[in-house]
């Protein structure tokens, strides 16, 4: 347990470790925008397509066969598969043996590495793309479940909503700064657009390992039991503590709706975000440089959108507002499907609303859920919050991949997600959050 939590130290040592914490968000968020939402999946889906001989085709990928416009929406569901059972054992361990900045240092940097390999993704490589994307996107979600895990240690319950909302948008100027220069190698550089993906592919990794740094030498690691601090017992230790609090869930039945709630609505909203680019490519028929300005949009405007959202939060209750940016989301989708071939302007129209909720929809359910789980498991339980976080998401993107198998058709794909954020503004009316923060010991802000 811990013994130094956010509200017994002073304002200024809270401020230098929020101040650094920020950064991790800015160094992530190239991987998110330059390698999922942009560049990786219409460049593998191309790979694909040339290695099938035809976009009918299909492709092998771990004695699978898959239809090589589905490559992509699969490799992902095999990562999230695997994040499934990396990130609760990551979550564990933080916990159990309190070395949360090193074991964030790890998952950073192996993803990091994994993510400058794609520099070496070119020709009939395809399966090289696929390995580096699923090492690079488990160690993602490991290094984020370590991450969230520090934000009820560094902040108040009064805090949370603003230091997250901060945080979120810290990221995605990142994002769009990365983004931004990766732009001009595309289009304005001169250099074969090929080498300029891989090129851009490889930045975000560098990226992240770079600022990484700053959040590293900012967070202390706070004390926690006792434990033998042998590596195989260390682990050992800390699957027997997940399955602890797996079985604890049962104590918080308010605290799991939430979470259920979340890990639904968020499904479809991280698969929208990693199906966008492959969307506007293979539907829409609009160029890359449409979709790279249409992601700097939202980079910028998301920015302030998770600083507006936050505001309208603390006026309004948090999670007032997120149930109001469900409504946003499930409108976008649907129009979505009716999305003209070329229209740029259309999907620029999207993009601007998917914008304004982006940032702040993700941000205020992970203040929110800090809320609602107890201290001195921060990573354990940010491990299940992370599952459908950053990234993409299990089943959103089977579901893509199913109805892409089945239909042909990336249009039915798209509206097929609809009905994640249905189903997570239904559970979520559902949760007495008042309750679920008192049921896990923690003070109710003023304005939930």
């Amino acid at each position: 347990m811990t013994t130094s939590i956010a509200a017994e130290e002073l304002p200024e040592t809270r401020k230098r470790e929020q101040r650094g914490w920020y950064w991790y968000d800015f160094a992530n968020s190239g991987f998110q925008t330059t390698v999922i939402t942009v560049f990786l999946g219409p460049y593998l889906t191309t790979l694909a397509e040339k290695a099938a001989g035809g976009e009918e085709g299909f492709v092998g990928f771990l004695g699978f066969d898959f239809r090589a416009k589905a490559y992509f929406s699969a490799i992902v569901t095999i990562s999230v598969v695997l994040q499934i059972v990396v990130m609760p054992v990551a979550g564990a361990l933080a916990d159990h043996t309190g070395r949360k900045k090193e074991l964030l240092a790890l998952f950073a940097y192996l993803g990091a590495a994994a993510t400058l390999g794609f520099y070496f993704v070119a020709g009939d490589a395809y399966v090289l793309g696929g390995v580096l994307f699923i090492v690079a996107n488990v160690a993602f979600g490991a290094a984020m479940v370590v991450y969230n895990s520090f934000l009820p240690q560094i902040s108040r319950p009064d805090e949370r909503d603003a230091v997250s909302s901060r945080g979120w948008g810290f990221g995605y100027l990142g994002g769009f700064l990365l983004l931004a220069v990766n732009l001009f190698l595309y289009e304005g550089s001169g250099i074969d657009q090929g080498l300029a993906v891989r090129i851009s592919l490889a930045s975000a990794g560098l990226w992240w390992a770079v600022f990484t740094v700053i959040p590293l030498l900012r967070l202390r690691n706070r004390r926690v039991a006792t434990h033998d601090g042998t590596p195989f017992r260390a682990v050992g230790g800390s699957f027997r503590q997940l399955g602890r609090t797996i079985a604890d869930l049962r104590r918080y039945p308010r605290s799991l709706l939430f979470l259920l709630a979340y890990l639904i609505y968020n499904d479809g909203v991280q698969t929208v975000i990693s199906f966008s680019a492959t969307y506007a490519d293979q539907e829409l028929g609009l160029g890359k440089s449409v979709q790279i300005t249409a992601i700097l949009m939202v980079q910028l405007v998301a920015f302030c959108g998770a600083l507006l959202l936050g505001w309208l939060a603390s006026r309004f209750g948090t999670k007032r507002t997120v149930l109001v940016s469900l409504v946003v989301w499930t409108a976008v989708v649907a129009v979505a499907y009716f999305l003209q071939k070329g229209a740029a302007i259309q999907f620029y129209a999207i993009a601007f609303l998917i914008a304004i909720v982006l940032g702040g929809t993700q941000a205020l359910s992970r203040s929110l859920y800090s809320l609602v789980i107890p201290a001195g498991k921060e990573a354990e339980y940010f491990s299940l919050f992370e599952i459908s976080d950053k990234g993409s998401a299990f089943l959103g993107s089977l579901t893509l991949t199913l109805a892409l198998q089945l239909t042909d058709s990336y249009r039915l794909a798209i509206l097929s997600l609809v009905i994640f954020f249905v189903i997570g503004f239904a559970l979520l009316t559902l949760v007495n959050l008042p309750r679920a923060i008192r049921e896990a010991g923690n003070e109710v802000p003023a304005r939930v």
